[in-house]
């Protein structure tokens, strides 16, 4: 797994900070909206360009983190990643090849 992206979370709950990869080299936010039954709890922004939507999740270890699905038509396929908190109180977006279960 490799991480694609660096993430510092604001008083409001917005996560902002950079996503990159081979297609993507941007600037990007979490922005939290108010939650359906199944809907995400965020949406992921590039500017004011819709990017992806992301989940709030608890680990099997009981630690929280945030499922993420980026899709663009740049990208071949989505890419899925998780939003993790490090020692650093930095947030890592962690690229997977797969779709969360």
């Amino acid at each position: 797994m490799a991480n694609i992206g660096t993430f510092a979370k604001a008083e409001d709950g917005v996560f902002s900070g950079a996503i990159k990869t081979l297609a993507l080299n941007t600037k990007a936010k979490f922005v939290p909206i108010e939650a359906t039954a199944n809907g995400p709890d965020y949406r992921v922004y590039a500017g004011n360009v819709e990017i992806g939507a992301a989940w709030k999740r608890t680990s099997q270890q009981d630690r929280p983190y945030v499922s993420v699905k980026l899709d663009d038509p740049s990208l071949p396929a989505p890419i899925y990643a998780t939003l993790v908190e490090d020692e650093q109180d930095q947030h890592n977006l962690i690229w997977s090849r797969s779709q969360p279960k």
